[in-house]
């Protein structure tokens, strides 16, 4: 089997040869040999910055490539640095191992209790006890990600580190699926790749056969249905062949939560996002439905605005791997347990029997399509352009990029006043064109998790979409994005304030003071990390924008656009309302 090696060895040797391959973090003296042990043995290691950008760099890394990502840090500091990267990853149910050096001695100025930590964020405390059991509870540490879609900390104590062992073979069943980066490094076609592995982006570790009952009970609220409407969430990424074969049958509309945006692009039924981002259109014909079917999606506030998107009479059902997540937000009609993907091909086939579609089809008429043709998209709804005095208005701004940018994208949003408008007007090509680290509703999340979806899908133009505040909590990572040449796009909505807090408590006569700003060159700040930048207060100034695009990208390029700043965004009203 080999000479003897450390347990940090044993470890990134036993979570490389598993098939892990992402790996970002900030190395330290406490996890300095496994990081060099999973490099050595195969996997990618990204140097952040910042513990807590290369946090969410895993956790978008890890949505997007569908495979479980690992984050490297040190004992102590370097595990507080990360938290609330980790605390937004396992609110997310995001698939990720944290390895975190750990200081056991009491009297070290490095211990404090990481368990406890964990436990806070809603990760999973986890620990290699001893030299005979590391590779059996590193596995352990894998499977409970992998399958259970868990963030867990793998506490790896510094004077078991150093300890010997013998080499042992890892269990071949506990192998990760190869990730979307790695299958296009291959050639391999993706759908042969998750065919193999019984996994797609999204799709949980192991599917979940629903109940005959269950799946007897939702055809029939489906069959007394006339305006079904479906709803998507991430827990259904995987399943946008099946669940639109089922909406056919029983005439459903089509909808995502914002975590799934893109899933049913390029269907004529696709309504886009429902919850506060939901077009008029959306909103009408979601509210009209009488059946409402939430396909592993939580049906929280920001997806039903506040409750307000389901009609009184409406029947709710929800589908999900996760009981405890059935009801979590608001009282359901029916409640499925099981895999989305293996529930509507279940629904599917005891509709064949009966023949034909099983609920009257009004709804899918053609004119209805036409309306979704041309009212379907936030771009099509009218507005008033408030630009003007030095300042672009923020729509104007991202239709135009939206004309600008390729097709072939993924975006990601941070947190903000301003984060309605790339969300909405910035359009993508499919599911996996849209990371949305927002689970914990954190700001200066977004350029990390740009930078993680861009090394997940480097087949894509990553835009990053940032407010000022945002920008310049994460700005050490723009180093990053230079040193790893990423050809990204990062646009700051510069509002020169944190915005939500100003249309929050401005309106009641409240002191402003202490969240505006005095202007910043962001331009400058982008420059001086290595990056072309433009300066856009008016549509005519994004032509520096073509001009990157048509040029060699052999730098990523900042785009600092001062936006007006006189009325809040649209969905921050609807989001106050839960404050």
């Amino acid at each position: 089997m080999g000479d003897p090696v450390n347990v940090a060895e044993a470890v990134g040797r036993t979570l490389a040869v598993l098939g892990v391959r992402g790996v970002f973090g900030v190395v330290g003296s406490g996890n300095f040999h496994v990081t060099n042990a999973l490099v050595a043995h195969g996997a990618r290691f990204v140097a952040a910055r910042h513990e807590g950008g290369a946090a969410t760099m895993a956790d978008a890394y890890a949505r997007v490539s569908g495979t479980v990502a690992v984050l490297s840090v040190h004992q102590g500091p370097g595990l507080t640095n990360a938290m609330t990267g980790v605390a937004e990853a396992a609110k997310s149910r995001t698939p990720l191992v944290v390895l975190a050096g750990e200081a056991t001695d009491v009297r070290s100025n490095f211990h404090i209790d990481q368990d406890a930590l964990a436990r806070a964020v809603g990760a999973v405390p986890m620990r290699i006890s001893s030299a005979a059991d590391a590779v059996e509870e590193t596995v352990a540490a894998l499977r409970t990600a992998r399958r259970e879609r868990r963030t867990v900390l793998l506490n790896l104590p510094l004077d078991v580190q150093a300890a010997t062992v013998e080499p042992q073979p890892a269990p071949a069943d506990a192998a990760c699926p190869a990730d979307r980066a790695a299958r296009e490094a291959a050639g391999t076609p993706q759908g042969e790749a998750e065919a193999a592995s019984g996994e797609g982006a999204g799709a949980p570790g192991e599917a979940v056969v629903p109940g005959e009952a269950d799946v007897a009970r939702l055809v029939r609220l489906l069959a007394g249905a006339r305006r079904p409407v479906f709803v998507a969430g991430r827990g259904a990424r995987h399943a946008r062949h099946e669940l639109e074969e089922l909406a056919a049958r029983t005439g459903a509309l089509l909808a995502t939560s914002a975590v799934a945006r893109g899933l049913f692009r390029g269907s004529p039924w696709d309504l886009d996002v429902s919850g506060g981002f939901a077009t008029p259109l959306a909103a009408e014909l979601i509210r009209d439905a009488d059946l409402v079917v939430g396909w592993g999606c939580a049906l929280n506030m920001w997806t039903t605005r506040h409750g307000t998107l389901i009609g009184e009479r409406a029947a709710v059902v929800q589908v999900d791997v996760d009981e405890r997540a059935i009801g979590a937000h608001r009282q359901v009609a029916l409640g499925v347990v099981g895999d989305t993907a293996a529930t509507a091909r279940a629904v599917t086939a005891a509709l064949r029997p009966a023949g034909g579609a099983v609920a009257r089809r009004d709804r899918r008429a053609p004119e209805l399509a036409r309306r979704i043709r041309a009212e379907g998209r936030w771009r099509d709804v009218p507005y008033a352009d408030e630009s003007g005095g030095g300042r672009i208005d923020p729509r104007t701004l991202t239709i135009a990029l939206d004309d600008l940018l390729p097709v072939e994208r993924i975006v990601a949003v941070d947190s903000g006043n301003f984060m309605g408008y790339p969300s909405m007007f910035l359009d993508v090509p499919d599911e996996q064109g849209f990371c949305f680290t927002q689970a914990f509703q954190s700001i200066g999340l977004g350029l990390a998790t740009a930078i993680g979806a861009a090394l997940a899908r480097p087949d894509r133009l990553p835009v990053a979409a940032l407010g000022d505040g945002g920008a310049l909590m994460s700005a050490a990572e723009l180093e990053t994005v230079v040193r790893l040449g990423l050809p990204m796009v990062v646009v700051v909505y510069d509002d020169e304030a944190y915005g939500a807090e100003v249309h929050h408590f401005g309106p009641h006569g409240h002191s402003l003071d202490l969240v505006r700003f005095p202007p910043a060159d962001l331009a400058a700040v982008a420059r001086g990390h290595g990056f072309d930048a433009v300066t856009v207060t008016h549509p005519s100034e994004l032509a520096g924008v073509a001009a990157w695009l048509n040029g060699p990208r052999d730098r990523p390029l900042l785009v600092h656009a001062k936006v007006t700043r006189d009325h809040p965004s649209w969905w921050l009203e609807e989001a106050f309302k839960g404050h």
